[in-house]
């Protein structure tokens, strides 16, 4: 049974059956439920880049969105303006001295000799984000190139020691984002929970936290929802994604993403989610509001 056959045979109310019956009822449906629902909703900007933050905001905030991420400190105005947030920061990036750039998902935490630049770089960065009232920032573990995954751990941990005491006090959590290798960030370091997991034990402190991506981890691991369970004391962010395709997660794609949502709220979280995946359909902002939709529980 799909996701629309289940719906049309709860015959609960009239809105879940019309919900089901057509893409337009569906997303007139996502007004009434986002409100209500256990999940709070973000998405992140850089899927929508050719619609302005503004527009955005303004749109979203009709179907729930109350969050919009991975910007930086500079745009935290016009979110506020809007009477939204920004759920997670951006990363910052730097040169080193030997005029490598560090902070992308390529080069970062991994490497002994990316420290003292990237120290610098997040301070600074931290200290804007907690000026503008923001919580949560991202950042990487960089490629492997060769580097085995125990010493991975032990630089990645000696780095982020580094700017987890500034992290506390500013009441910022520092959150390493896990991608899979296999399609879109090959050799990427960071690309299964157990190896965020360890390295957060490391750290020792719960201002250092994982991104745990569900279109990501569902290419390199599966078991979703068991995961989530296991382990959501070491994470303090979700992402969505269909999957195969990165693309919208309604019944085109593998994910049954209500269940996964369930599961989420079940385990107490309090934070946002954020819609990350890419709209194939013109209307780009439909497909975002289905997703909310699909995502209210």
């Amino acid at each position: 049974m799909n996701r629309r056959s289940f719906l049309m045979t709860t015959g609960k109310t009239a809105a879940v059956t019309a919900a089901a019956a057509s893409l337009a009822t569906r997303l007139q449906a996502a007004d009434a439920a986002a409100p209500g629902t256990r999940i709070r909703h973000s998405v992140c900007k850089w899927c929508y880049g050719s619609i302005p933050l503004d527009d955005l905001c303004v749109a979203g905030k009709e179907f729930g969105l109350q969050s919009v991420e991975l910007l930086m400190p500079s745009d935290f105005p016009t979110l506020e303006k809007h009477g939204m947030t920004c759920a997670i920061v951006s990363f910052p990036s730097a040169t080193t001295p030997s005029g490598e750039k560090v902070g992308r998902i390529e080069k970062a935490f991994n490497r002994v000799e990316h420290h003292d630049t990237l120290v610098e770089a997040y301070e600074a960065h931290l200290k804007a984000s907690a000026k503008v009232g923001a919580k949560q920032v991202i950042c990487f573990s960089g490629n492997r190139e060769g580097m085995s995954d125990e010493e991975g751990l032990e630089n990645c941990a000696t780095g982020l020691k580094r700017l987890v005491p500034l992290a506390e006090k500013l009441g910022i959590t520092l959150v390493m984002e896990l991608l899979n290798s296999k399609v879109n960030h090959k050799d990427y370091q960071c690309d299964h929970t157990a190896w965020g997991v360890e390295l957060c034990k490391r750290v020792g402190s719960a201002n250092f936290k994982l991104l745990y991506d569900i279109y990501h981890m569902q290419i390199m691991e599966g078991d979703v929802i068991a995961t989530i369970r296991a382990n959501h004391g070491f994470i303090s962010h979700y992402h969505t994604g269909g999957v195969p395709g990165r693309n919208e997660i309604d019944d085109t794609q593998e994910l049954y993403y209500p269940a996964i949502m369930r599961a989420i709220a079940d385990t107490g979280y309090q934070g946002f989610v954020g819609q990350e995946f890419v709209p194939k359909r013109e209307d780009k902002i439909a497909s975002l509001k289905q997703g909310v939709e699909i995502c209210s529980i």
